[in-house]
């Protein structure tokens, strides 16, 4: 409570300053880190279209991507897995159905249908719910209202490394009272080439995914826009887990209101209630000697809604975000013994636990004078978990006989920053505390099987709220074609949630080492890095770096896992009238410092060169974007710190990505 203390003091102070001075502008720069993605807003200046969610996100400086096969790669923000990090799909919160983390929430949306990736780091993104490390809006392609007219689109791929292909088309109608847009984009993949032509079995997948968006003008001033997103995942291969999943299936619906209002003190309003829902299914049945097989299915329902209110009163930006959910997850793991005469065996790993939040969020940036602004936030919610099934709570209860069916949390993010900008220098600080409940899986998991450790791990109900206090500074400078910036992060985080083996415990898992329960340390820091550079030269090439470099701590100086080591991408682009061409180079240093006790192991350093180039044809109105590009363009055999279970990434990868649209 004195650290809470001290930063609100510190946050409300600086805010009564800024309260005194009243300034003729209200523009301010923007902190947080903006990813252009989606295929109706394709420029030369994207290496590769086509790429998957993961392979744009991974460009980010403060994200990297826990992979477990060619599919569905985890996003880590500051270093901090999905636990600590909200994800969203235009401010909607969304829950993975799988117990293994096969479905992050990026799994099931498509560059058709997205526009942007807002990142936000730290407690500055608790604006749809609590976070410690940050978070990730994928925002949405949105229409507009105009004259009358129609926009189509037809999207093709091929990558030679698993002989991916990649069909995709869209439609857009545009009309001064509404707007109708609906899309389509499939993948289907074999099994891919690491380096030196190794291929890595059980790494195929399958791939469709629909959208379609209606709004209507029902007044001026008045949008009401309704929303669905359908994702198909079939036959995806894990080679890095010992189970496949047969079907990921998600819908993602929203109705949404918005408002013009005709104040001087308000200037929008934004409402929206949500629905999805998520089947998943793992099983081994395409798995050869297995010894007992299992089904795994999950599933899972989020009903939410949020309202945005936002506002100016003189040199204040004013937002309020009311928001809250109700979630159910389930799992279930059946096992099938050998002998046809033995019972089956049957448990609950998610026993049906119900989760609901309500939380209010409240932001104001003042602009102190046009070089100078600050930016406020805090973040109050009330968080539930409920135990629906008794046979998953009698289960839970051997390992906490005294556990209560239900357990409710008050949760608090506060985070302050300064950013001043004048003749070319930029440069600011911030501090914020927040803390975050446990997840489904660290608070009710029962026997999940962690394959790159071999522990099974049950949940803890007992454990506490875990808390992050930060600190974060950046300085850049820009002056005509060169840019630079030099950034870092520090999370102290206490009762720093993670397994501790209990040794008088038996492994359910056949081979497992033994049975690991959620735990809270006293503490943990994380410390991130980076340092970003630009230079324009002879007009029409651009020399682009990025240098990264993260470290890990528990309280006793033990090394946390998956902690990036010293990262360099250097790229080197060319851009004239309709032609693009760009080298670059992807580098990762010798990981020394790594988790033995949470199974990591050394992982050597490598570096990795792609080409690409690309061409816009144009037919009167109709355009033709071409890209043709090489990944790993020495076949290099490689994994990176974060390939679970050391899986060797992709080898040399010819590709082609077409975008007509006319």
């Amino acid at each position: 409570m004195k650290k809470i203390g001290i930063i609100l003091f510190s946050a409300f102070a600086v805010q009564n300053i800024v309260a005194q001075s009243e300034k003729d502008t209200l523009k301010t720069a923007e902190i947080q880190e903006v990813i252009v993605i989606g295929t109706t807003r394709i420029t030369n200046k994207q290496e590769k279209p086509l790429g998957s969610i993961d392979e744009y996100l991974q460009k980010s400086s403060s994200i990297n991507m826990i992979r477990r096969g060619a599919y569905a790669w985890e996003p880590v923000i500051n270093n901090m897995q999905t636990e600590r990090t909200l994800i969203t799909i235009d401010g909607m919160r969304i829950f993975g159905a799988c117990t293994d983390k096969m479905d992050p929430i990026t799994s099931y949306v498509e560059v058709s249908n997205l526009s942007e990736a807002e990142i936000i780091s730290g407690q500055q993104g608790s604006c749809h719910g609590s976070t410690i490390g940050g978070a990730v809006d994928l925002k949405r392609q949105k229409g507009n209202f105009a004259e009358n007219k129609w926009d189509f689109n037809i999207n093709s791929g091929f990558e030679s490394v698993n002989q991916q292909k990649i069909f995709g088309a869209g439609a857009r109608y545009q009309h001064q009272k509404f707007y109708l847009e609906a899309d389509v984009m499939s993948r289907d993949a074999e099994n891919y080439k690491a380096g030196n032509n190794m291929e890595v079995l059980y790494s195929q997948f399958r791939k469709i995914n629909t959208s379609g968006n209606i709004g209507v003008k029902i007044a001026e001033n008045h949008l009401l826009e309704g929303s669905v997103i359908y994702d198909k995942a079939t036959d995806v291969g894990y080679p890095a887990l010992p189970m496949d999943v047969s079907l990921a299936e998600a819908v993602i619906t929203s109705l949404n209101y918005q408002m013009v209002p005709k104040s001087e003190l308000f200037t929008s309003w934004d409402t929206k209630i949500y629905y999805n829902t998520i089947t998943h299914r793992m099983d081994d049945t395409t798995r050869p000697s297995v010894p007992v097989h299992m089904d795994m299915p999950g599933w899972s329902k989020t009903y939410g809604y949020y309202s945005k209110l936002k506002g100016e009163i003189k040199n204040h930006q004013l937002l309020m975000n009311v928001n809250g959910f109700y979630n159910q997850s389930v799992a279930e793991m059946t096992m099938y013994p050998n002998n046809p005469e033995e019972n089956l065996m049957f448990m609950y790993t998610w026993p049906d636990v119900r989760t609901s939040f309500q939380g209010v969020f409240l932001e104001d940036k003042a602009v102190l004078n046009p070089n100078v602004f600050i930016k406020i936030s805090c973040s109050l919610g009330f968080h539930s978990n409920k135990v629906a099934s008794e046979f998953g709570l009698n289960s839970l209860k051997i390992f906490h006989p005294d556990m209560k069916d239900q357990k409710s949390r008050l949760l608090k993010n506060i985070s302050a920053n300064f950013e001043f900008n004048r003749n070319g220098f930029n440069y600011g600080f911030g501090t914020g505390y927040g803390d975050r409940a446990p997840s489904v899986s660290e608070g009710y998991g029962f026997y999940l099987f962690n394959s790159a450790e071999r522990y099974d791990y049950i949940g803890n109900p007992e454990l506490k709220n875990e808390s992050s206090a930060e600190a974060n500074a950046f300085a850049a400078f820009k002056k005509n074609n060169f840019y630079v910036k030099l950034s870092g992060s520090y999370f102290h985080i206490s009762d720093y949630i993670i397994g501790e083996i209990i040794p008088d415990l038996v492994p359910m898992t056949i081979g497992g080492k033994g049975v690991k329960r959620y735990t809270a340390l006293k503490s943990a820091t994380i410390i991130n890095s980076a340092l970003e550079t630009e230079l324009i030269f002879l007009n029409d090439f651009k020399w682009k770096a990025q240098l990264t470099y993260s470290q890990g701590r528990d309280f006793q100086n033990e090394p946390l896992p998956y902690i990036s080591p010293l990262t360099l991408l250097s790229s080197v682009s060319f851009e004239k009238n309709r032609f693009s061409a760009e080298a670059s180079v992807m580098a990762n240093s010798r990981q020394t410092d790594f988790s033995e006790v949470y199974g990591e192991t050394e992982t050597p350093a490598f570096a990795v060169i792609q080409i690409s180039a690309g061409y816009r044809f144009l037919f009167g109105k109709n355009k033709i974007h071409t890209k043709i590009g090489v990944e790993n363009l020495l076949d290099t055999q490689y994994n990176t710190y974060s390939d679970w279970n050391k899986i060797p990434r992709p080898g040399r990868n010819f590709y082609l990505n077409i975008h007509y649209q006319f």
